[in-house]
């Protein structure tokens, strides 16, 4: 079986006949041209791994043909061959796009080598990857059955999605599944563990518990703060830690990173108690208590979340940081994204920017309720990458570069992240019953318990008492909470969408990020 299709172009091409016949003997197929015009054609009707190709021939130059057969496949490497090593050639090269240029005269095993790498990289990059999961394969099962505390489930996890970015190299669909079904029993692990420990993270005396939603900002945020430096909170909401992943190259473009960190979102992880919870510095049950008009239930009419910037006014007086300059700024849509484009300059003068960023949830709700959304991320890979697409061309993105050559500190959160869910769980309540997919509150629920984390008592985990005798359910791993009702319906039009406010690692172990503009000396 052929290594490659090669195509060598030389006006010389008589001259490196044992050349051609090594590389057959090493296994690749190699067609010869002597001109520009004949490799054109022969690149127009047949397919080529690598093209070979003289820079100084007669009639048409290497880089002319060069600019042809890139206007005709964009993709074919191209390794220029030159005797000429000048700077403005080199230059003109690689803007042109070649995979690698080799100096006359050549020998054989330079140019078996410079094939190697770009024929053989992909494969050899797929083996590596193959082999080196499966060395970790043991080390993650050993970790997970090892009783992990809340650090090293952190730790866990970041490995997981670690492996979930790394196996793009490796393309082996046997692999993927391997992995997806080791994070499977990750989080089934992490369900149990969740259910044992939660509770007790949230007892005001116990000392050994993880950074959660209404520390955030005592344990990440206050301490970052500098006089005369200013520092910009961004809460990027329902971002999960393998979609900061995939912003993080275009945030290292402008800003060095100091800190990757993560924390747990209280439950439920959704935006109205995760969130509430972070600005106000307290769990929801206490806010319900100190702030009765401005806290509102699920069955509540009205906005859920409203008053962000009374809660983090009221927990700056409650530390007695009241004479920190603060600003807040919520972007819910695109027109919005361009104020604070355009009013970025004028927060440089305050202690504490907030900015509040909605678009992920935006996309993962649109997601569920539009078709095209649905096919744009059907799945964690294409999730992730319409992350970085939005991101990169944001307006978030270009405020952040308007200011990334000031002295500046960034802090990048979220309240929650999402998880792809897939197994559909029975529920039965009376009216009042809540309509999330990942968590349910009411009186007289019916479900199955092994399929929920369910707590009788919700003031046991810090949230409100909504109605008299209401108890709360959290989903687990990748299920969704549906009624008997039109149960087919809503099954099979939920399943496969992500969804928050339930207990998985995706949904609770989320980023929290500290950075510093690289222009300064912090």
């Amino acid at each position: 079986m052929s290594l490659g299709k090669i195509l060598w172009v030389d006006d010389e091409i008589e001259s490196l006949q044992s050349q051609i016949l090594f590389l057959e003997n090493k296994g690749y197929d190699v067609n010869a041209m002597t001109n520009g015009f004949d490799a054109i054609d022969f690149v127009k009707d047949n397919f080529v791994d690598v093209v070979l190709l003289d820079e100084t021939m007669p009639g048409i130059t290497g880089l002319e043909t060069l600019a042809k057969i890139k206007e005709m496949n964009q993709q074919v490497p191209v390794v220029l061959i030159t005797k000429n090593e000048t700077e403005n050639l080199m230059n003109e090269a690689i803007g042109s796009q070649i995979t690698d240029y080799l100096i006359k005269p050549v020998n054989p095993n330079q140019v078996l080598l410079s094939l190697k790498k770009i024929i053989d990289n992909k494969r050899l990059v797929a083996e590596k990857t193959n082999t080196a999961y499966q060395q970790q394969f043991r080390h993650l099962f050993m970790a997970l059955n090892d009783n992990p505390n809340h650090n090293e489930w952190m730790d866990i996890y970041k490995k997981l999605v670690y492996w979930e970015l790394e196996m793009k190299k490796s393309d082996s669909p046997e692999m993927m599944e391997i992995l997806q079904s080791q994070k499977q029993e990750a989080n089934t692990e992490f369900f149990k563990f969740i259910s044992k420990n939660y509770a007790s993270w949230l007892n005001p005396k116990t000392t050994d518990k993880p950074i959660l939603s209404h520390t955030l900002f005592q344990s990440k945020l206050f301490p970052s703060i500098e006089k005369g430096v200013p520092t910009f909170f961004i809460l990027l909401d329902n971002l999960r830690f393998d979609q900061w992943k995939s912003i993080q190259p275009i945030f290292a473009e402008s800003f060095r990173i100091l800190e990757e960190d993560t924390i747990y979102s209280i439950l439920p992880t959704a935006t109205q108690y995760s969130r509430n919870a972070i600005f106000a510095g307290m769990l929801p049950v206490d806010i319900e208590k100190q702030f009765p008009q401005q806290w509102k239930n699920d069955e509540d009419e009205g906005g859920k979340n409203l008053f962000e910037e009374d809660f983090f006014r009221a927990q700056l007086k409650r530390l007695k940081k009241e004479n920190l300059k603060f600003s807040y700024t919520k972007v819910v849509n695109h027109q919005a994204g361009q104020d604070l484009v355009n009013n970025i300059h004028n927060l440089l003068g305050n202690d504490i920017n907030i900015i509040v960023y909605n678009f992920v949830d935006m996309l993962s709700h649109a997601r569920t309720e539009m078709e095209v959304l649905k096919e744009l991320a059907s799945d964690e890979v294409s999730y992730r990458s319409i992350t970085a697409s939005w991101f990169e061309h944001s307006p978030l993105h270009q405020a952040l570069k308007k200011i990334a050559d000031k002295k500046i500190n960034l802090i990048l959160g979220t309240d929650h992240g999402s998880v792809r869910v897939k197994t559909p769980c029975k529920v039965i309540g009376d009216k009042q019953t809540t309509t999330n997919l990942r968590y349910k509150h009411g009186r007289n629920l019916n479900y199955e318990p092994k399929e929920v984390l369910a707590y009788r008592d919700p003031r046991e985990v810090g949230l409100p008492v909504p109605t008299v005798n209401s108890s709360f359910i959290f989903a687990k791993g990748d299920g969704f909470l549906c009624y008997p009702n039109n149960y087919n319906y809503y099954v099979n039009y939920y399943r496969n969408t992500f969804q928050h406010g339930g207990v998985s690692m995706e949904e609770m172990i989320v980023p929290v990020i500290r950075m510093t503009s690289k222009g300064s000396n912090l």
